[in-house]
């Protein structure tokens, strides 16, 4: 697991698991109870059935130990590997009972962001000789923000922001509450003189009114080509520097084209709110060990 991430030690994390957990034994797991024996051992290994990059095997460890402390987990990957079908990505040695009433907690958590590591990886290759960056968005499952967006950046891709708290973003409803883009961005600089700004735009005369008023960041949303290359051109004339950010109706068809047009980043929602499972499975292959 990255260090800088430091899983291990977030309290948040395990609270999660813990609720996850919950989520699907509630008071008990009645089959695995009736069936398996309490002390009967078994080696477990999970297998990828897919290909794509994995991500998420410390938080299935975390899983599978919160109802065995003596489980053995071992793996050789690393998140942000690449895997292929087939292949064994981890193996298990522990209790029977709790192996299976742990897997598809487990396998959860290790889908999903395995999966979202996977399509973001893929938007990184459509783009990797450009320059710019693949940006993720706050359109992320409640409570699995800090792991969707850690899935991203194993996948090559980059976090916006983490929330509200951590960057001013000025979109439309702001925009129309303060009743225009000047006035947004003045009492945000007035609130804040220290912050960067980010406002979204929707026109060529947004952008224009962005760049006159002070802007340090501006989105182009759902703008075509011909509108960003425009705006680009127009915020490059600028003589500040001004990040350039491209987002709405972006895909794996089109994300090269706009890469092309002189941004520096696109942001893409589908990231984490769209991202198929990766799949994998969990298969008993020894007992009474």
């Amino acid at each position: 697991m990255d260090p800088e991430f430091g899983l291990k030690m977030d309290n948040k994390i395990r609270h999660l698991i813990e609720l996850a957990l919950f989520e699907d034994i509630g008071k008990r797991d009645l089959t695995s109870e009736a069936i398996i024996d309490e002390d009967l051992l078994a080696k477990g290994m999970i297998v990828a059935k897919e290909e794509g990059v994995i991500v998420g095997l410390e938080i299935a460890k975390m899983v599978f130990c919160q109802l065995d402390p003596n489980l053995v987990f071992e793996s050789s990957f690393k998140d942000g590997s690449k895997v292929m079908r087939g292949e064994e990505v981890a193996t298990l040695k522990g209790k029977a009972k709790n192996m299976l009433s742990g897997e598809r907690t487990a396998l959860n958590f290790l889908q999903r962001l395995s999966g979202i590591a996977t399509l973001t990886s893929k938007y990184v290759e459509k783009i990797k000789d450009t320059g710019v960056k693949i940006l993720d968005t706050r359109k992320t499952t409640p409570g699995l923000r800090a792991l969707e967006k850690y899935a991203v950046k194993r996948g090559g891709g980059e976090n916006h922001r983490m929330g509200l708290f951590d960057r001013i973003l000025i979109k439309e409803n702001h925009i129309k509450a303060a009743g225009s883009i000047s006035r947004a961005i003045g009492k945000a600089k007035a609130k804040n003189p220290m912050e960067k700004i980010e406002v979204e735009t929707r026109s060529l005369d947004e952008v224009k009114e962005a760049v006159n008023s002070g802007a340090d960041w501006i989105m182009l949303d759902n703008m075509s080509i011909d509108e960003t290359k425009k705006a680009v051109k127009m915020i490059r004339s600028c003589k500040r520097e001004i990040k350039i950010e491209a987002s709405g109706r972006i895909d794996l068809n089109n994300v090269r084209e706009v890469a092309l047009t002189g941004i520096n980043f696109i942001s893409v929602g589908a990231l984490t709110h769209s991202a198929p499972a990766l799949d994998f499975s969990l298969l008993l292959v020894e007992l009474n060990l």
